[in-house]
């Protein structure tokens, strides 16, 4: 076995260089016949710390995933991977998954690794690490951290997140106060771990489940749980194996991984966000991916997980369901996926798939669906070349005919619609559609979760709870609003939601998967002759290199230069010497 380790830390060809390199790693304990033994080198891509609460247990199931390593005949290497945590970072996390995505490729190709467990949770971590592992094509597995334990308010599950939309519903109603707000919010997250709706963390993991990535059962197992521990050092062993049997990344994450993903998003009625990352990390796998992808594989796939905030239950109960091995069981007896696509365990997905314990959380057959569609709705039309919506939240008081026309209120980013939404001279009813622009990769930047606009204080009190809503920016994947969202390209680069105004009639046309505006060519063009593009602020180094180089949301948000890397350990060879 050709370990690329060796040519640090054993290669008499260069002996000056390997004492150079080999010194340092053995002042903490590593001993001289450890390092030249020829046992592969496992990198821990830690993604825990302080900063990062949904993926701070990491910190202590290393432990195990070092066991594991060590038990399989490897050596461990911990390391940081920047924090991405989507509840701390401002402006956005998600302008930090490409900064993280960028520093990962650089240890994973420029340190002496054979492989590296990629630890995940919180969703943009998922996304930057297989995006990573893509890109450099070393042995690679993922662990994820798993959800929080179920929350309960007054006896009732509270799921994470959604109950933060819940809440300020009940809020703007005066039904709370403000402590109240915080207490309900604290009662959702009784544990560590990531979020225990079906938002974008759990629905990434799954994904990453789905992919061949992570073993069989790894994304639903809740943080807290003595499994999470056992997958921990089952994965480290794994992880062993994948270098001696030089099982990379691109030979599990194909076409047909990727179409098997799409189809498990649409079945657990996953997060708007995953298409934006599974796009990304396709790019970086080489893999031709769209959003229309999304609509001609998941379209019609219904919804057999009844998770919030589509459905009633969380991430514990999924888990004791069977979790993803239950949903690739339904999904294959009706052909809906590639059965013979392999996972990192060695097996197909077929061969990992196993029935649903609990049919009232995770359905034993599609004719059991808990709704007829789970996939998302790709859009186009004047607005956009490319959006979504999410059919699982979508209710018959949102789309009650096939073609509905709204009346457009325009906002010029969240402060603004934070400002005016109670305005009467607004005059919102139930026919308008909030629209929300310059809140995407450029425009934000980094684009935000703010598209699920609640409605004024006093539509909710006389029990309107959500209206239409529109933008170029993101939502959470917790929140259960039915918006129309990802608009590619956004407003701050020549999107047409940059010229909608107050007042325009917009139609959503469902047969036909269009949005327009009833707006004339001649029109749009006048609007533009005269449009004055808001002022661009850049408050760091790093926002200004994202704005420049990086994508629209359709194709992944990725920055244009990254992609030209592709399969790098294999194309690029060892890089060189330091001294």
């Amino acid at each position: 076995m050709d370990l690329r380790s060796r040519q640090w830390w054993d290669n008499p060809a260069n002996p000056d260089m390997t004492a150079l390199y080999l010194e340092r790693y053995l002042n903490f304990g590593l001993t001289r016949a450890e390092l030249q033994s020829g046992r592969p080198v496992i990198g821990i891509a830690q993604t825990g710390s302080d900063l990062v609460p949904c993926n701070r247990h990491h910190v202590e199931l290393a432990d195990r995933v070092r066991d594991g390593i060590r038990d399989a005949g490897g050596i461990p290497l911990e390391f940081p991977v920047h924090p991405l945590q989507e509840t701390g970072k401002r402006p956005t996390a998600a302008l930090d998954r490409n900064l993280a995505y960028l520093g990962l490729v650089e240890v994973l190709y420029g340190y002496p690794l054979d492989g590296v467990v990629l630890t995940t949770g919180c969703d943009k971590t998922t996304g930057a690490c297989l995006m990573a592992a893509a890109t450099v094509n070393l042995p690679a597995i993922v662990l994820s951290g798993g959800p929080m334990l179920n929350g309960y308010i007054g006896g009732e599950r509270a799921g994470s997140g959604l109950v933060i939309w819940q809440s300020r519903r009940l809020l703007a109603a005066g039904k709370i106060d403000y402590a109240e707000f915080m207490d309900r919010v604290a009662c959702s997250a009784p544990s560590v771990g990531h979020c225990n709706t079906m938002g974008t963390a759990l629905s990434m993991n799954s994904i990453a489940e789905a992919l061949g990535m992570s073993l069989p059962g790894c994304a639903a197992i809740p943080a807290p749980h003595r499994e999470r521990g056992q997958i921990a050092y089952d994965t480290g062993r794994r992880a062993v194996d994948l270098v001696r049997d030089d099982v990379t990344p691109r030979s599990i994450m194909t076409r047909e991984a990727f179409e098997n993903a799409i189809a498990v998003t649409a079945a657990i009625a996953g997060s708007t966000n995953c298409p934006i990352h599974l796009n990304a990390i396709a790019r970086h796998a080489g893999v031709a991916l769209t959003n229309d992808d999304w609509e001609a594989v998941g379209g019609g796939v219904p919804v057999l997980v009844n998770c919030a905030p589509a459905g009633t239950y969380l991430g514990e109960d999924f888990h004791r369901a069977g979790g993803i091995p239950a949903v690739l069981h339904t999904l294959l007896a009706v052909g809906r996926l590639h059965p013979d696509a392999l996972c990192v365990n060695g097996r197909t997905i077929a061969e990992n798939a196993a029935p649903s314990s609990d049919p009232s959380v995770v359905a034993a057959s599609v004719d059991d669906a808990f709704s007829p569609r789970g996939g998302f709705l790709v859009l186009h039309g004047n607005l956009f070349r490319s959006a979504m919506m999410k059919m699982s939240v979508a209710t018959s008081a949102f789309l009650p005919a096939p073609t509905v026309t709204w009346r457009a209120v325009v906002f010029e980013g969240p402060e603004d619609y934070h400002r005016r939404i109670d305005d009467p001279s607004l005059d919102i009813d139930e026919g308008c559609l909030l629209v929300v622009r310059n809140t995407g990769p450029i425009g934000y930047p980094g684009s935000a979760e703010v598209v699920n606009m609640q409605p004024p204080a006093a539509l909710i009190m006389r029990g309107v709870q959500a209206l239409a809503t529109l933008g170029d920016g993101r939502q959470s994947g917790t929140s259960d609003a039915p918006s129309i969202l990802n608009a590619s390209p956004e407003a701050a680069i020549g999107g047409n939601l940059a010229i909608l105004r107050t007042g325009d009639r917009v139609t959503l046309d469902m047969p036909t998967r269009r949005l327009d505006a009833e707006l004339t060519d001649e029109e749009i063009e006048e609007r533009w002759s005269a449009y004055v593009p808001p002022p661009r602020v850049d408050q760091t180094p790093w926002q200004e290199l994202f704005r420049a180089h990086t994508g629209q949301m359709d194709t992944g948000s990725c920055l244009d230069f990254a992609v030209e890397y592709q399969d790098i350990v294999h194309t690029k060879g060892l890089p060189r010497d330091s001294h």
